[in-house]
């Protein structure tokens, strides 16, 4: 019978294994839409890190693509993981997280973006939590695009919590939005974090749940896209979109925080960023057009299984 001391790092290796085989996935289908471009990254370890980071640049289908597997040790909890659970601040920890973003080439295939980690607390009793979700940003939105991932989101939390779509979905628009511009990120998905509902076996069945589901949900999109005939002012569009994506991800986005306070390589950390992005002073689209129609039909709070534009 294993010893109760032990249980916690079984736990942590569990995870583990599953985010360094669901990395190894989610690379194999991003492969298959690229003609000629892998993946690059090397395998790192230091005394208190291991990090497998790997990057795409310069495909077909995605301008950069970036899927970050990081399992790190540290003295000290940093600021941005306790600031919620004052108890644990300062305490010894390991985590392991599994990352993505992509910056797909053809304005009209939406950036996606799924995180999903493991936080082990030290102390007289171990504090253990969850925490990670995928959310959807278009430059162009579609409204058959937005339903199928809102109905494969939620298909993915409720094969584990049954009618748990709905506070999943509100807490990726809370934390998703950009309060300086008045709009969210993009048209949403699902987030939690301090994640310990049902216990361990149930949440680690939920984050395999959530795993599957990012690929069942992007990579249909992906493919019903990509082929779609753009110009330059889509692309001019899609990376004026591309610096609201790097605002929220510098200014707001507690991950990157998470990575610098960590210690983790800068480099890795940044990897989120588009490889292109502009901004504008004061530029408004032409209204009603397909533009100007993203803000105030897209990127706001919805129920979009039930209304969508």
């Amino acid at each position: 019978m294993m010893d109760e001391t032990e249980k916690p790092a079984q736990e942590l290796l569990a995870i583990d294994q599953y985010l360094f085989g669901l990395q190894e996935k989610i690379l194999s289908e991003f492969e298959l839409l690229e003609p000629e471009s892998r993946f690059l990254g090397q395998l790192a370890e230091s005394k208190t890190a291991v990090t497998r980071p790997r990057v795409l640049e310069r495909g077909e289908t995605f301008e950069k693509a970036a899927v970050m597997y990081t399992r790190v040790r540290g003295e000290r909890l940093p600021a941005s993981v306790s600031a919620r659970r004052p108890e644990i601040a300062g305490s010894p920890f390991e985590a392991v997280s599994l990352s993505l973003i992509t910056h797909p080439q053809n304005p009209f295939v939406p950036t996606a973006h799924m995180n999903l980690r493991f936080f082990l607390v030290h102390g007289e009793q171990p504090i253990w939590h969850f925490g990670g979700g995928f959310d959807l940003t278009p430059a162009y939105a579609f409204a058959a695009d937005t339903l199928f991932w809102h109905r494969t989101a939620k298909q993915a939390v409720e094969t584990v919590y049954p009618n748990g779509y709905e506070s999943l979905k509100k807490a990726c628009d809370d934390y998703f939005t950009l309060g300086h511009r008045k709009h969210t990120r993009g048209v949403g998905g699902v987030f939690f974090d301090d994640w310990t509902l049902g216990g361990f076996a149930t949440c680690f069945q939920f984050i395999q749940s959530l795993g599957e589901g990012f690929l069942r949900a992007y990579i249909p999109i992906v493919k019903r896209r990509r082929r779609m005939t753009w110009d330059p002012f889509h692309k001019r569009f899609q990376r004026l979109r591309r610096g609201r994506y790097a605002e929220f991800n510098l200014a707001i986005d507690r991950g990157t925080k998470y990575g610098l306070e960590s210690g983790r390589r800068t480099e890795s950390v940044l990897a989120s960023l588009p490889p292109q992005a502009d901004w504008a002073y004061q530029w408004q689209p032409e209204g009603g057009t397909r533009e100007a129609l993203l803000e105030t039909q897209y990127l706001v709070a919805r129920n979009w299984l039930r209304h969508t534009p």
